[in-house]
């Protein structure tokens, strides 16, 4: 068994940073939709500003509104603007076809990759 990366979100823009939330990351609900992450999903975020890296999970953000938002702890680690790498992860013992995607500025998905 081989923990192998199942989704990607590459150079994400974080739109907002919560710190009194519980904590979590909050990402547009078409993002989550087009790399296969669920609710709750473990993810590890990258910040390709900061070069901090942290573990959190997924909550759901509205769908459309470019949300990609670092709630509680994790908002003192990577902060408004920061452009980010979200990836979530499977243990498989067979190769894992991923989904991955390019987004600008304003998370707005441009392609695969």
């Amino acid at each position: 068994m081989r923990w192998l990366i199942r989704s990607k979100i590459h150079k994400a823009t974080v739109t907002e940073a919560d710190i009194n939330y519980v904590g979590s990351i909050t990402i547009d609900e078409d993002l989550i939709d087009r790399v296969g992450l669920m609710e709750g999903e473990k993810v590890l975020v990258t910040s390709n500003t900061s070069g901090a890296r942290l573990e959190t999970y997924v909550i759901r953000g509205k769908r459309g509104s470019g949300v990609i938002c670092m709630n509680g702890a994790a908002a003192h680690l990577i902060k408004v603007g920061e452009e980010i790498i979200i990836m979530g992860f499977e243990l498989s013992d067979k190769p894992v076809e991923p989904k991955m995607i390019l987004v600008d500025k304003k998370n707005t998905f441009i392609q695969y990759l």
